[in-house]
């Protein structure tokens, strides 16, 4: 556990001097949902009836652009062949790395997003359903992206390529993170929606450190 805490608070220390992903992120994010919004004009109540769709559209977008830094600077300077040649496993590494990605991309995108929701005129009771779908949604992105990111290590056009991989893969994350707004600003309640994608994030914990640990080992061979 101390070396898995390592590699998260020196992932985050990275994260923290570099600072751009964060910015990149969090200003994607912003901008895109208000291009959207300004794109579908100054009707409140259409505003209202999108914003749901358009924040998690934007969340979605922005959480891939960080990925295919996740592990391209190990790769780069040789110390992911470390990190297979420690005790500590693999797929242990991935989940670090995953928790300090999210934490350097995702809680920002969650902090922003009532911010974006008084701008795009977001009803009261959806609120507190984008902050719990967000909650519950980006760890799973960001999960999801991992597979894409060890899969393209290495490969010219990486980030492209990412988003060709994960984009069919973050679809349910997608559907059922707006039915849980929608549920929630139509009064019926965001339960069965959240407990999805609950169910989405438990089952991208124990298949996605795995699937990444795989390829990360094909491509440091």
């Amino acid at each position: 556990m101390a070396a898995l805490l390592a590699i998260t608070v020196c992932d985050l220390r990275l994260a923290w001097r570099r600072g751009a992903d964060t910015l990149m992120v969090v200003a994607f994010f912003v901008l895109g949902a208000l291009l959207f919004g300004f794109g579908l004009g100054g009707d409140p109540a259409l505003l209202a009836r999108a914003a749901p769709g358009l924040i998690w559209v934007t969340a979605l977008l922005a959480a891939m652009l960080a990925l295919e830094r996740m592990f391209a600077a190990d790769f780069e300077d040789g110390s992911l062949d470390g990190l297979l040649l420690a005790d500590v496993p693999l797929e242990l590494v991935v989940l670090a790395k995953c928790a300090a990605h999210w934490i350097a991309t995702g809680v920002p995108l969650i902090t922003a997003a009532p911010v974006l929701g008084v701008m795009l005129n977001l009803p009261a009771p959806g609120y507190s359903a984008v902050l719990g779908a967000l909650a519950l949604g980006t760890p799973g992105l960001t999960l999801i992206g991992a597979i894409g990111a060890a899969l393209t290590l290495g490969a010219r056009r990486g980030g492209v390529l990412i988003s060709l991989l994960v984009l069919p893969l973050y679809i349910p994350i997608l559907i059922f993170g707006v039915a849980a707004v929608d549920a929630a600003i139509a009064g019926t309640g965001a339960g069965a929606s959240l407990m999805a994608l609950g169910g989405f994030l438990l089952a991208a914990l124990a298949l996605a450190p795995f699937a990444a640990a795989a390829a990360l080992r094909q491509a440091s061979r």
